[in-house]
C-alpha cells in the first residue's frame, strides 16, 4: 500500500513537469510570462522558506542577493560581454562569498533580531549601489542582452531554476544537515546538547540560500531586463516570498508552490489597481493567518495527512 502510494505521487510530480514543459508549445507570450513569474516566485518562496520555515531564521533581508544577482548579470552582460547563463553563475557564487561574508555577524543575532539585521543589510546594499560610481549610481540598466532572448527561452530558464530550487530543498532535508535545521528550528538549545553544531549547520543552509538567491536574482532579471538599486533591493522581493510562503504553508514542501500561484495570480488581476495590490494582499494573509495559520498545505496535512513532498526519510524496517 505505501509502495503504491508513492508510486502514485512519483507519477504525479512528473505528469506535472512533463506539462510545465509540454505547455509553451501550445501557450501565448502572455501565459508563458505567467508561467514564467510563477515558476521564478516559487524558487525565492522555496528558499525563503529553508530559511524560515526549516531552520527557523526568519530573513527580511533576502532582496540582497536577488538584487546583487541581477546587478552582476547586468554588468558581466552589459558592459563585458560575458555570456548570460555565465554571468547568473557568476552572480550566484557572488551572492554565496558574500553571504559568508556577513554571517558571522548576522548569525550572532537571532528571531527578530536576525530578522532587523537582514534588512539592514540590504538596505545598506541599496544606499551603496545608489552611490557607486561603477554601476552608475541609481542609473536604470536596460538589460539589451536578453532583447533577443525568446519567451520559451526565458520560461524554461525560471522552470530549471525553479525546478532545481525545489530539488535542491527536497534532498537536503532528508539528509543529517535538514534534520539538524529543523531540529534547531524546534529548540536550538536542544540540538545543541544532542550534538548539532549551530553555526556549521545554519551556515551550510544560509550559503546555499545565498546562492540560489543569486541564481533566481539573475534569472528574474533576464525576465524584467532593466534594474535599478530601489527595485533591485526593494523589501517587495521579501514581501513576496513570505506571503507565498505563510499563505501556502510554513514548513511545508508544497506550500511555496501553491502560495506563489495564488500571488502571481492575484498580482496579475490586481495589475490595473494601483497601489491596491499590497492592500489586498495583506488583507488575504491576515485572514488566512486567523482562518489557517498552518497556511492551506499545512492546514490540509494536519486535518488529512496528505503531503506529497515529505521531508522525512522512511525509517528502514527491522
Amino acid at each position: 500500500m505505501k509502495n503504491m502510494k508513492k508510486s502514485s505521487l512519483i507519477l504525479l510530480i512528473v505528469v506535472a513537469v512533463v506539462l510545465f514543459v509540454v505547455l509553451p508549445l501550445a501557450g501565448s507570450s502572455y501565459l508563458l510570462n505567467i508561467l514564467t513569474l510563477m515558476c521564478l516566485y516559487l524558487a525565492m518562496s522555496q528558499m525563503w522558506n529553508l530559511l524560515g520555515g526549516y531552520a527557523g531564521m526568519l530573513s527580511l533581508g533576502m532582496q540582497a542577493f536577488i538584487g546583487l544577482g541581477g546587478y552582476t548579470l547586468t554588468i558581466l552582460s552589459v558592459n563585458y560581454g560575458v555570456n548570460i547563463y555565465l554571468s547568473i553563475i557568476i552572480g550566484a557564487v557572488i551572492c554565496m562569498l558574500f553571504g559568508l561574508a556577513v554571517s558571522p555577524a548576522i548569525f550572532k543575532m537571532s528571531g527578530v533580531y536576525f530578522a532587523i539585521g537582514t534588512w539592514i543589510i540590504a538596505e545598506a546594499l541599496n544606499i551603496f549601489f545608489s552611490n557607486w560610481k561603477f554601476v552608475g549610481y541609481a542609473k536604470d540598466w536596460s538589460i539589451n542582452t536578453v532583447y533577443g532572448m525568446s519567451y520559451k527561452q526565458l520560461y524554461y530558464t525560471a522552470l530549471v531554476v525553479a525546478v532545481l530550487a525545489t530539488l535542491i530543498v527536497y534532498c537536503l532535508l532528508r539528509t543529517k544537515t535538514g534534520l539538524a535545521l529543523m531540529a534547531i528550528r524546534d529548540s536550538a538549545s536542544a540540538a545543541e546538547v544532542m550534538g548539532v553544531e549551530l553555526y556549521k549547520t545554519k551556515l551550510r543552509c544560509y550559503m546555499i540560500a545565498c546562492f540560489m538567491m543569486g541564481l533566481i536574482g539573475g534569472a528574474q532579471y533576464m525576465q524584467t531586463a532593466y534594474i535599478n538599486p530601489s527595485t533591485g533591493f526593494s523589501i517587495n522581493w521579501t514581501i513576496a516570498m513570505t506571503f507565498a510562503v505563510i499563505i501556502g504553508g510554513l514548513g511545508t514542501m508544497e506550500g511555496p508552490i501553491v502560495g506563489s500561484v495564488l500571488y502571481v495570480v492575484i498580482v496579475q488581476i490586481m495589475y490595473n489597481f494601483t497601489g491596491m495590490s499590497n492592500i489586498v494582499l495583506g488583507i488575504i494573509a491576515i485572514v488566512v493567518i486567523l482562518v489557517a495559520p498552518d497556511g492551506i498545505m499545512g492546514t490540509i496535512y494536519k486535518k488529512t495527512g496528505f503531503q506529497i513532498l515529505s521531508p522525512r526519510r522512511s525509517i528502514p524496517k527491522e
